[in-house]
């Protein structure tokens, strides 16, 4: 029996940290299902980035979708929910015969909502809306402002998937902002047949602190975080608060593992998914873990409930000199920064563009991340030019704005030039082919 089939037998599910339009048409995704008891997907504007920029799949649907009127955020949003409804179809006889338990998959809001609650709220119900599909999550980071949106989001009967959550702390509060909306629903008189999981990340732990450590506490602090994380996950459970609301139909918000491939190359590939098999939660693995697992995972039990051996090895490694709190709230930061780059890049696609000749942002000279009203403003303001000098490419036209109103940008008159010499350009076009005398456009 594979170890994947074992893992699963134990009775933690096997998810796929990954999503790419050719895992969907190759029959790659349904392959996994079949062989590799995969039985659920999750997705981050990270995983996105590279499938978009690693390739050349999704160009035909850029170029569709911009004829189409779509740009920017939006023309992102459908190409990524493209995707997750066609796997969400792949799973749903899983999410019918686990009565919703499995079969789940994840579209994330946008990370530029990170500190803005009722924007993420917002952002929740729409992707809610959009995706038409009841095994969809809608993924919000736990941070302290996500907090009330998931409470909101549970109340309003969108199933999330808490993402972003490093320490027990950050758990903790994801919970009970899954309870909170639960309770609020119970006393408004509605069902309680609402999904939740709370996602873990763990190896990003030992990437942060291995340098810190002595070899012997080496990837010792990702691992003792999810013990630590799973004995309050039980606790929780046996709670009088939650018995409550399980008596009154409510599902566990479960544990998801997330981030458990393998950094550091001296250590095992399959180190965390061994270290971390435990009943009733999930691991989310990348593709490369998965198959690595299937091919020479070994299980050596379950993880301890009782959180004594993760007490003693966080002990150590405070005493070693790690900031454990302090760490913890770093990598919320870190990672928040980290899918808003992508998100960035995701929605910078453009079909004069094409998603597979993107370069990172750091490769482009004189780029800095606008605010979304500025984006919209310079690709509108793009977009008229080309419209009277195709030759030009997007790319340049828009290097071209940044770097010619930057000082507005900083005077608080965002682009406003530009847009008025777009504007010039256009209601020029017409004269010049009559023939008659225009006003010279600026020259850019």
């Amino acid at each position: 029996m594979k170890a994947t089939q074992q893992l699963h037998d134990l009775g933690q599910s096997l998810w796929l940290d990954n999503i790419t339009r050719t895992l969907l048409d190759d029959g790659t995704l349904a392959r996994y299902i079949a062989e590799e008891s995969v039985t659920g997907l999750t997705s981050n504007p990270s995983i996105f980035d590279a499938a978009i920029g690693g390739g050349d799949a999704y160009d035909a649907g850029i170029r569709e979708k911009a004829q189409a009127g779509l740009s920017g955020e939006q023309l992102f949003n459908e190409l990524a929910l493209e995707d997750l409804r066609r796997a969400a179809d792949l799973f749903a006889p899983i999410f019918k015969s686990t009565h919703k338990v499995d079969g789940w998959v994840s579209m994330e809001v946008s990370p530029l909502l990170a500190a803005d609650t009722e924007g993420t709220i917002a952002a929740a119900k729409d992707i809610h809306a959009q995706a038409q599909r009841a095994n969809l999550f809608v993924k919000i980071p736990g941070t302290p402002e996500g907090i009330p949106a998931i409470e909101e989001a549970i109340f309003l009967g969108i199933p999330i998937n808490v993402t972003l959550l490093f320490s027990r702390e950050h758990y903790l509060a994801s919970a009970e902002a899954y309870m909170r909306g639960l309770e609020r629903r119970h006393a408004a008189g509605q069902d309680l047949d609402v999904g939740s999981v709370a996602s873990v990340f763990i190896s990003r732990w030992d990437v942060a602190s291995n340098k810190q450590l002595p070899d012997e506490l080496h990837n010792k602090l990702g691992i003792a975080v999810g013990q630590q994380i799973y004995h309050a996950y039980r606790e929780l459970l046996a709670s009088p608060r939650w018995q409550k609301l399980a008596a009154a139909g409510a599902k566990p918000q479960r544990l998801l593992l997330a981030s458990t491939g393998t950094k550091d190359p001296a250590a095992s590939d399959t180190l965390y998914v061994s270290a971390l098999a435990a009943p009733d939660t999930i691991d989310t693995m990348p593709e490369k873990t998965l198959l690595a697992f299937a091919e020479h995972g070994q299980l050596h039990g379950v993880m301890p409930t009782d959180g004594k051996q993760a007490e003693e090895t966080l002990a150590k490694i405070a005493k070693a000199g790690v900031d454990i709190d302090a760490l913890a709230a770093q990598l919320q930061k870190e990672g928040a920064a980290s899918f808003v780059k992508s998100w960035d890049d995701c929605s910078s696609a453009s079909p004069t563009r094409p998603a597979s000749s993107r370069t990172t942002r750091k490769d482009r000279p004189g780029h800095e991340r606008l605010t979304p009203r500025l984006t919209a403003a310079v690709a509108s303001a793009a977009k008229a030019l080309r419209a009277d000098r195709p030759a030009a490419p997007a790319r340049v036209v828009r290097r071209r704005c940044r770097a010619r109103h930057h000082a507005d940008r900083r005077s608080g008159r965002p682009v406003s030039g530009l847009l008025q010499a777009a504007r010039q350009r256009r209601h020029a076009a017409p004269a010049a082919r009559a023939g008659r005398s225009v006003r010279p456009a600026p020259a850019y």
